[in-house]
C-alpha cells in the first residue's frame, strides 16, 4: 500500500496526469521513454490513467467501508444491547439483506437510475448494500460482551445504556471493528471492479475497474497489448495484498493468542 501511495503521490508531481483523457496521445504505443506504460486504443497515456485511477478505486472502497461499518456498528449495538423487539427488527432486516444478492440490487438500481454512477455514488451504494454483513458479526461480539462482569457492574452503578456502550463496550471492540473495516474496504473494491468491468461505472473515470472494462471492449489480449491490461492487474494485486497484511496485523493486535504464536 505504501508503494502505491508513493507511486500516486510522486506521479502527480512529475507526470502530466491530464493525459488520461481520450485522444491525448497517439494510440496503441508500446512502453517507451516518452510513454513508460504505453498508450491504449483510445489515445490515453496509461501511466496517467494508473496515477489517476488507482486513488479513485481506493476512494470507492473507503467510502463503502466507512458507510457499511458505520451503519452496521450502530445497528449491531442497538440490537444486541437493548434486545427485545429492537433486536428482532434489526435481525429480520439483516437476514433479508443477507438473502438478497447485493450486486444484483446494484445492477437494478443502476439500470433504473438511467445514468452513470459517480465514484462517490458507487461507494455509497456499495456501503448501503454491504452494512448487513458487519452488523451480524459485530452483533455477535456485542452479545458476548454484554454479559461481561465489568459491563454488568457499569449498568448496576447507574450508567445509562449509551454510557455503557460508549465508555465500556465500544473501546474494547475498536480492534475488531477496525479489522472489519479493512475487510469491508477490500470487499467493496472487489465489488466495484466487478461492476465497472461489466460497464456499470462512469466511462470517463479511469478507475481500475473501468480500465479492465475498456480492455475487454477493445480486446487488448487478442491485440497483444499486454501493457494495457498488466498495470491494473498489478495494482489490484498490490491493493489486496496490502489490505491482507493490514488485516493480519490488526488480527494480531486484537487477538493476544496470535501475538504469542508469533
Amino acid at each position: 500500500m505504501l508503494s502505491l501511495a508513493l507511486f500516486v503521490g510522486i506521479g502527480h508531481l512529475v507526470w502530466d496526469t491530464e493525459l488520461y483523457r481520450v485522444l491525448s496521445t497517439p494510440t496503441r504505443l508500446a512502453p517507451s521513454f516518452e510513454y513508460p506504460f504505453g498508450t491504449d486504443t483510445q489515445g490515453r497515456d496509461l501511466l496517467a490513467v494508473s496515477i489517476r485511477g488507482t486513488p479513485l478505486t481506493l476512494r470507492i472502497g473507503l467510502i463503502a467501508g466507512f458507510v457499511s461499518i458505520g451503519l452496521g456498528t450502530v445497528a449491531a449495538f442497538i440490537a444486541a444491547y437493548y434486545r427485545g423487539w429492537v433486536d428482532y427488527g434489526v435481525r429480520s432486516v439483516v437476514d433479508v439483506g443477507l438473502a438478497m444478492p447485493g450486486l444484483l440490487i446494484l445492477i437494478l438500481v443502476r439500470i433504473n437510475i438511467g445514468r452513470e454512477l459517480t465514484v462517490d455514488e458507487m461507494g455509497f451504494a456499495l456501503g448501503m448494500v454491504g452494512w448487513v454483513f458487519p452488523a451480524r458479526t459485530i452483533r455477535a461480539q456485542v452479545l458476548v460482551m454484554r454479559e461481561a462482569a465489568y459491563v454488568e457492574l457499569s449498568r448496576l452503578s447507574g450508567t445509562s445504556g449509551m454510557g455503557v456502550i460508549f465508555k465500556e463496550m465500544l473501546p474494547n471492540l475498536i480492534p475488531y471493528i477496525t479489522a472489519s473495516l479493512v475487510g469491508a474496504v477490500a470487499g467493496a473494491i472487489l465489488a466495484s471492479i466487478g461492476l465497472e468491468a461489466i460497464g456499470l461505472g462512469r466511462f470517463s473515470d479511469p478507475t481500475l475497474g473501468m480500465t479492465i472494462f475498456w480492455n475487454i471492449q477493445f480486446s487488448s489480449i487478442i491485440l497483444g497489448m499486454w501493457w494495457w491490461w498488466l498495470p491494473p492487474l498489478v495494482a489490484i494485486v498490490i491493493v489486496f495484498l496490502g489490505l491482507f497484511l493490514i488485516s493480519s496485523g490488526l488480527d494480531e493486535w486484537s487477538n493476544p493468542r496470535l501475538r504469542k504464536r508469533v
